[in-house]
């Protein structure tokens, strides 16, 4: 009998391993659903009408298309303060909807 036959819903990689068919944590991520945009309301307020509608509406158009991220093309630049660590840019700014900047990032 052959060991590939004993090892059922598995694909048989060598004599001693085995890797899973359906292996959730290699599953691609799905859904972002989501329709709000948060950034920090000093970069906000630096935007033009133009260019915040079309950043609001690309992460729409993705969250309605079950997306996970919106297009890299929308990417913002110049949102962090030059030398501020990660954990000191989530923690300080003050983070507004990019669709109504007088919400915070959050709230409905």
């Amino acid at each position: 009998m052959l060991v590939a036959q004993l090892l059922k819903g598995k694909k048989l990689v060598s004599a001693n391993m085995y890797v899973q068919k359906n292996n959730p944590i290699k599953k691609k991520q799905k859904g972002g659903g989501t329709r709000k945009t948060c950034l920090p309301a000093s970069k906000l307020r630096n935007m033009s009408d133009k260019k915040r509608k079309s950043l609001a509406a690309a992460k729409s158009k993705a969250g309605k298309a079950g997306k996970y991220k919106r297009p890299s093309s929308t990417n913002v630049k110049g949102a962090r303060k030059k030398g501020a660590t990660l954990r000191d840019w989530f923690k300080k700014e003050d983070w507004r909807q990019v669709g109504n900047p007088k919400k915070k990032c959050g709230e409905k």
